[in-house]
């Protein structure tokens, strides 16, 4: 996985979306309303102070016709019939703490679905993961350790190989269980 700190990621993507939005001659109000936020949210983001969902991340991408890629690194993919990505290579963003993903499609062009990689921390009694949710489908396949999945009112416990394909428009969360990390493969079809 590529090593950055997550606030120079942040402040990287932010400046992007900061130029999209103004190559785009669109104010920031009028970004936040399409984005369903206040212009103070969507500032948060835009200044970097604020980490990324995922979903605002696809949903920009879509908004301003780029692809993921061009927000997380500033460069287009250029593979078009194959990719390769070697481990280690996948490009990292953190979501919040105890909570990682690795692109490892990333340079595909028009990829219909998005393959991470997820490490997960334990979640604790004092700091469970956040719901989120967002348009599409979801699938997680558990690689290694166990996976509890808060979907809506229900969670489930997943073990190494076990897997969960969802409608992500319900308020969902990953979090490792048994008191140790744990990484899965999640594949997000927009």
């Amino acid at each position: 996985m590529n090593e950055n700190n997550g606030a120079g990621v942040n402040k990287d993507i932010a400046a992007r979306i900061r130029e999209l939005r103004e190559v785009c001659d669109m104010e920031r109000i009028e970004l936040a309303e399409t984005l369903g936020l206040t212009e103070a949210e969507y500032a948060r983001y835009e200044d970097g102070e604020k980490d990324f969902p995922v979903s605002f991340l696809y949903e920009l991408a879509a908004l301003f016709k780029v692809d993921l890629t061009e927000l997380l690194t500033g460069t287009a993919p250029r593979l078009a019939n194959c990719s390769i990505v070697r481990k280690g290579e996948g490009i990292a963003v953190d979501r919040y703490e105890g909570y990682d993903f690795e692109s490892i499609a990333y340079k595909f062009i028009g990829r219909r679905v998005e393959p991470m990689i997820v490490t997960v921390g334990p979640e604790t009694e004092n700091d469970p993961p956040e719901l989120v949710s967002h348009s599409g489908q979801e699938f997680n396949y558990v690689l290694e350790g166990q996976i509890t999945v808060r979907f809506g009112e229900r969670s489930f416990l997943l073990n190494e190989g076990d897997c969960f394909y969802f409608d992500p428009t319900v308020p969902h969360a990953q979090s490792a269980a048994g008191g140790k990390g744990a990484r899965f493969l999640t594949v997000i079809m927009p």
